[in-house]
């Protein structure tokens, strides 16, 4: 009778030795693989290390003696993960590096050590169950989904750098989520990366199981290759009466708040908007607070910035606003839609805030301390999305900065479709400082625009609508809903972005069910988990699981 394969043996070997790991140790393998899964993000998308990453996670976890280790354990693999795919939100501080400096690594450390809870919390409950093998891999999928969804909601949520995410590079991997959004991504992903675990056990048994767990996510690369090649070329569905202008000036975060600067940011955004074939445009698009000014109070500005909408169509722009109140002024983050005579035909008021960026959680305790958002101000959160319709555009989607991080949500539930979705945001808050201090180009860059995009682009195939992207500094871009680029300006660039708007697909079923289809991806990971624990161990003398 033949013996194990040598792969078999291999991960034995490796499981044994994580599974025996104790103290500090423990902790830190723990660490560096949740580090190592983070580079399966945007932008460097190295995809198979979440297979070594997750595995190793699940050794981990068969390892800890009870709940409380686990907890540690689950926690410091998130941590990793985190600190390494968020490490350039401390960039931020940066920008104003005299006053935030000793929030720096408050920032990196603090945000991975808070949502690191989501996931301790599931191991926890896991090993306290005493899951172990398939079981394990089926609970810790769901409990990992369960964590990104809740960090989804807290202090106005926070859901980014999603597992699903991982597959932005190319649009074939993205088409499931059509089907059951980037949840569903997310599951497939994680089951496909911890089953190999299992295979240090009872090899040929638990193989049957290896297969079918990788069996999801290789149905959904095969409909996303059938999706795509029977999809339209690129740029062949449009509309050829909708021609879009996105503005990128590439205005550096230190500059663009300086009172003697902003009148020249303002004018040469006015003098790129007018370069040839302006006349042809339906809409001229400027990026989040492109116009540094209150401009609901300045309406010579209004005059001013009007020259700028096409004769046929509008400025949309992104500038702050405030209104007088019954309780004192209120600061809005919004999109202004100007229309050639001056006019402000709709505004748009940002509803999802950025916690301590521009707003502040927790408000009379923060004030104690002495601690300031770091926009300067503390927004006020608009009432609610909305669809705009203004004449002679299709009817959009506005979304300022990280509101399209929020799968499921980029338009109302009740009321009309939008055709398109516009999204406004100023990713110069994280361009790396040692570009700044140094000018090497290689630095120049960090993840969090690429980060962004990924997020952007997963809305498109989610909702079947197209979007177009104005970010200060880039990534500026207009997305068919299939995810694929029809236009892109890279990070830096000061240039226009002209494109046809690509035409709408039908509702996709996750459209249709939005966040709702949690609830059967959850029963589908659960069920068979609690199951497979339960289940009979017959006269075998082996763990139910081994059965597998």
């Amino acid at each position: 009778m033949s013996g194990p394969a040598p792969e078999a043996g291999r991960f034995a070997r490796w499981a044994a030795v994580l599974r025996a790991l104790a103290g500090w140790r423990q902790l830190a393998a723990a660490s560096l693989l949740g580090a190592l899964s983070a580079t399966a993000l945007p932008p460097l998308y190295l995809v198979p290390l979440l297979v070594p990453a997750f595995t190793g996670l699940i050794w981990l976890l068969e390892g800890c003696p009870g709940w409380r280790r686990a907890f540690l354990v689950g926690w410091a693999f998130a941590v990793g993960h985190h600190f390494v795919g968020l490490y350039w939100v401390g960039i931020a501080m940066t920008v104003d590096l005299a006053r935030f400096w000793w929030f720096l690594p408050i920032a990196v450390l603090g945000l991975a050590f808070g949502l690191g809870l989501f996931v301790a919390a599931g191991t926890a409950l896991l090993r306290g169950l005493g899951l172990r093998g398939p079981s394990l891999v089926l609970a810790l999928t769901a409990a990992w989904l369960a964590g990104e969804a809740a960090r989804g909601h807290l202090l106005s949520g926070f859901p980014w750098n999603l597992i699903g995410t991982v597959w932005a590079f190319d649009a074939v991997p993205l088409q499931a989520a059509s089907l059951f959004g980037v949840w569903g991504l997310s599951a497939v992903t994680l089951l496909a990366a911890m089953a190999p675990a299992v295979l240090a056990g009872a090899w040929r048994r638990r193989l049957r199981f290896t297969l079918l767990a990788v069996l999801p996510l290789a149905g959904c690369l095969l409909f996303g290759a059938t999706r795509v090649g029977l999809a339209p070329p690129i740029g062949a569905a449009v509309d050829p009466d909708v021609r879009l202008r996105i503005v990128q000036p590439s205005i550096s975060q230190q500059e663009k708040w300086q009172p003697t600067q902003r009148s020249r940011h303002v004018a040469d955004q006015l003098l790129q908007s007018l370069r040839s074939g302006f006349e042809q445009t339906s809409a001229v698009i400027w990026s989040e607070t492109a116009i540094p000014y209150l401009l609901n109070l300045d309406p010579d500005l209004q005059k001013v910035v009007s020259r700028v909408a096409p004769p046929r169509g509008y400025l949309l722009a992104g500038a702050p606003t405030r209104e007088p109140g019954p309780g004192g002024d209120s600061l809005y983050n919004s999109l202004y839609a100007i229309a050639p005579a001056g006019t402000v035909e709709t505004r748009f008021d940002k509803v999802h805030l950025v916690p301590f960026g521009e707003y502040l959680p927790l408000r009379g305790l923060i004030d104690a301390l002495g601690f300031a958002s770091l926009t300067g101000g503390n927004f006020s959160s608009g009432p609610g999305l909305a669809v705009v319709a203004l004449e002679g555009l299709p009817p959009f989607s506005p979304l300022i900065c990280y509101e399209v991080i929020f799968s499921g949500a980029v338009y109302p539930a009740d009321g009309p479709r939008p055709a398109w979705l516009l999204n406004l945001t100023n990713d110069a808050w994280f361009t790396n400082p040692a570009w700044r201090i140094l000018g090497v180009a290689p630095f120049r860059h960090t993840s969090g625009p690429y980060q962004h995009l990924a997020s952007a682009r997963l809305r498109t195939v989610e909702e079947g609508l197209p979007l177009a992207r104005a970010a200060n500094n880039g990534i500026s871009a207009v997305i068919d809903p299939y995810g694929r680029d029809l236009a892109r300006l890279p990070l830096h660039a000061v240039a226009n972005l002209d494109a046809l708007l690509p035409r709408a697909l039908p509702p996709t079923p996750y459209a249709a069910i939005g966040r709702w289809v949690l609830l059967p991806l959850f029963l589908l990971l659960v069920v068979p988990a609690l199951l497979l624990r339960r289940a009979p161990a017959g006269g075998s003398g082996r763990s139910p699981e081994e059965g597998v």
